[in-house]
């Protein structure tokens, strides 16, 4: 009897990483939920383990490379295999880039590259010796184009998309796919968390909550519906198709929509 998949959740107790394990363990995958948040882990573990056992939640920074590495490590062992890396723990963050400071720019970057770095590294090694696994680090469609008001967001969901797609082939020899998620406006908590620099939040919240917001769930489902086809870059197809029209055909409404980001944002600033 072939043995249960098993896979590891980073930032697992909420939005798109709670939706993920969720979505593995109806796929009959064991799923480690690792997340900051002790309380929400705990609470993620008890939900999908009412019918039978299906998941532990193991707290987890990201940003603390031993730990991640003892994680997998530690899955590894206790499992004999790894199946599935989700390296999904981020943060966002808005402000020009003349208000971001050096010590903002080390907080986001340590969790957005540092952390999807040292999962996607610690796990790397560990598919590597065993011969198959999949990879899948959560970056952003912010990482695929402009970003303006959000460049330090940008610029690390930029840095997952080329991490990731340039190891997609690096590790094909092995046996190992690795796939980069770009999703859209997503219904999660991740934009109240969010850092607003000199930035009235009230004002861009109510900017995002005019965006037609996809669940959790539904992109749970377009995830691990392109883990299955191996796709390089699994993005909602109508923004990604959006976002080519924009750039290659009509660069000029491209730079006047990126020009209205900049209008709304600095009508929102608080000083």
């Amino acid at each position: 009897m072939e043995k249960r998949r098993v896979a590891i959740v980073t930032g697992g107790a909420s939005g798109i990483g709670y939706a993920l394990c969720e979505k593995l363990v109806s796929q009959n995958v064991f799923v480690v939920i690792t997340d900051i948040n002790h309380e929400l882990g705990r609470q993620v573990e008890e939900k999908l383990n009412k019918e039978t056992i299906n998941a532990r939640y193991q707290h987890l920074d990201v940003t603390d490379a031993e730990s991640v590495e003892n994680v997998v490590k530690e899955v590894y062992q206790e499992f004999g295999r790894l199946d599935y890396l989700f390296n999904n723990a981020g943060i966002a963050m808005y402000g020009e880039l003349y208000d971001t400071t050096l010590d903002d720019w080390k907080t986001i970057m340590n969790v957005n590259i540092w952390g999807v770095i040292h999962g996607t590294n610690a796990g790397y090694r560990v598919m590597k010796q065993q011969g198959f696994g999949h990879i899948v680090n959560t970056a952003s469609a912010a990482g695929l184009g402009p970003s303006p008001v959000s460049a330090a967001y940008g610029t690390t969901k930029h840095a997952v998309v080329g991490l990731t797609t340039s190891l997609h082939y690096e590790a094909e020899e092995f046996g190992i796919k690795v796939s980069a998620l770009c999703p859209t406006f997503v219904d999660t908590p991740i934009f109240e968390k969010a850092k607003a620099i000199q930035i009235d939040k009230d004002v861009i919240m109510k900017q995002f909550q005019k965006q037609k917001m996809m669940s959790p769930e539904k992109l749970a489902k377009l995830t691990i519906d392109g883990i299955h086809k191996n796709k390089v870059i699994i993005c909602p197809m109508p923004m990604r198709r959006t976002m080519d029209v924009f750039f290659t055909l009509f660069p000029v409404a491209h730079r006047g929509l990126m020009r209205l980001v900049c209008r709304v944002s600095r009508n929102a600033r608080l000083v």
